[in-house]
This record gives C-alpha cells, sequence and structure tokens, in this order.
C-alpha cells in the first residue's frame, strides 16, 4: 500500500540534493492540451494536485489558467516549490499545500479538477488508490490521471539498465482497462483511458549511468522518435504513458 520511501529525513536529504527543480514551466507542458480541454469544456474553476511534489502541475494551473490551485504531498519541502513558484513569477501565496499522509486524510473540500501524474503507480492496490482521488472530486468534477507505461520498450529499458527504479513501481496497473473498470465501479463515467505518447525512453540520474548504457538509450530514443514521426501512433509497445479521464455524475 506504501511508497517504498516513506522515512521523512530521506525526501528531504532527496529533494536538497536535487538541482534544476526550479525550472520555467511552458505553456506546452506535458498534458498541457488535455488539460486544457477539460478546463475550457468543463469550466473548472479549482483543482488539487496530489502527490505532486514540488508542484510543476499545480504551477502550471495556475500560471496558465488562473485557476484556484491546492498541492497535496506527503512530503513538501517549502524552499525548493519556494523556488519554483518565483521562477514561474508566482508567489508563495498562490498554491495551497497540504503537507498529509494521503491515507490517513479525510478530504476538507472537493475540487472540479482532481489529477495526479505519476503517483498511483507507487501503490499496490490501485483501486483504493483511485478511489483515494475519487474523494476529492467534486459532483460534475473530472479525475485525470497519468502514469508511465513499463509494459512498453520504456519499461525494458527501466527493468534492464535501472531495476532499482522499475522496482518501485506496480506494473500491474499500467493497464487502460484496469483502470477504467475501477473508475466505473466507482460509479464514474470514463471519458478515456489508453496509451499516450508515440514513444520516449529515460532513465532517472541518467548521467551517473555508464557510458555505454547512456549512449543504448541515445541510439534507441532517436529510432524510437525517427520511427514515430513516420509513423505517429498511440500503443501498449511504445507509448511511455497511460491517461485516464472520468466524470463524477
Amino acid at each position: 500500500m506504501e511508497n517504498l520511501l516513506t522515512d521523512r529525513q530521506f525526501w528531504v536529504n532527496y529533494w536538497e540534493s536535487k538541482t534544476g527543480l526550479s525550472v520555467n514551466i511552458p505553456s506546452d507542458y506535458l498534458f498541457h492540451r488535455e488539460l486544457g480541454e477539460i478546463i475550457n469544456k468543463q469550466g473548472v474553476k479549482t483543482a488539487i494536485e496530489l502527490g505532486g511534489f514540488p508542484g510543476y502541475y499545480a504551477v502550471f494551473l495556475k500560471k496558465y489558467f488562473k485557476l484556484n490551485v491546492t498541492l497535496l504531498d506527503y512530503f513538501v519541502h517549502q524552499p525548493v516549490t519556494n523556488a519554483l513558484l518565483e521562477a514561474n513569477q508566482l508567489k508563495e501565496a498562490d498554491i495551497h499545500i497540504v503537507e498529509t499522509d494521503l491515507f490517513n486524510y479525510q478530504p476538507e473540500n472537493q475540487f472540479d479538477l482532481v489529477l495526479s501524474c505519476g503517483l498511483i503507480e507507487h501503490f499496490n492496490d490501485t483501486a483504493d488508490i483511485i478511489n483515494r482521488h475519487i474523494a476529492f472530486v467534486k459532483p460534475g468534477g473530472t479525475l485525470f490521471i497519468t502514469l508511465p507505461n513499463f509494459k512498453a520498450l520504456n519499461g525494458w529499458f527501466q527493468k534492464t539498465f535501472d531495476k532499482e527504479n522499475y522496482d518501485k513501481h506496480n506494473i500491474n496497473c499500467m493497464d487502460p482497462d484496469l483502470l477504467a473498470n475501477i473508475c466505473k465501479q466507482a460509479g464514474l463515467e470514463v471519458v478515456q483511458s489508453k496509451y499516450f505518447g508515440h514513444f520516449s525512453l529515460w532513465l532517472e540520474n541518467e548521467k551517473n549511468k555508464p557510458a555505454g548504457v547512456r549512449l543504448l538509450k541515445k541510439t534507441m530514443w532517436l529510432a524510437g522518435k525517427l520511427f514515430t514521426k513516420v509513423f505517429p501512433f498511440n500503443s501498449r509497445q511504445l507509448s511511455p504513458y497511460i491517461i485516464l479521464e472520468a466524470r463524477k455524475a
């Protein structure tokens, strides 16, 4: 049920060791088109990003759509989030932050849009973590979840060259039909649940990997990008992500 790394001091050390976190979020940030369509069609005013530290999507939604935004995570290191806000010409007061364990928290408010990007795959009970998302969704509101697709070529690459990272993910949950069925059983209308993106590869802390691995990754990345530029399609074999969009009655 729990993330494999739950010690708070570990996360303090981990995030303080990272560099380049305070980036200027572009208007064409990943999933920008999908989020923009939801916001415009559904008249979204409020949103919460679950498990999203340091808050890239919270910042994106505030910066470009002027939403009333909340960020909720088990660990939030305020100096990192403040630096991210400053890099995007936002103030500390622009995002409401709730630092809490999602598994011991009862939502105080519900939101027009509830999203998480790269959260649910870190838990074994997929239905439970999705239902915890749903508890935050207003009637008529939208649930938007994205996660990596490690059943694709990218997953083979992770398993082969970064097994430690691969093992932190619940591979079984990376199934659009499974995710859709969980939402249907919870009474939501599934708008879409599908593989997303034509192709990509990545490695955590790539610069620390052996030169041969970095070269192979670059070669495969270029070949995959060229192939899917000529033949663009979403598929279980190549797409790097899965997206789920569902609406509460």
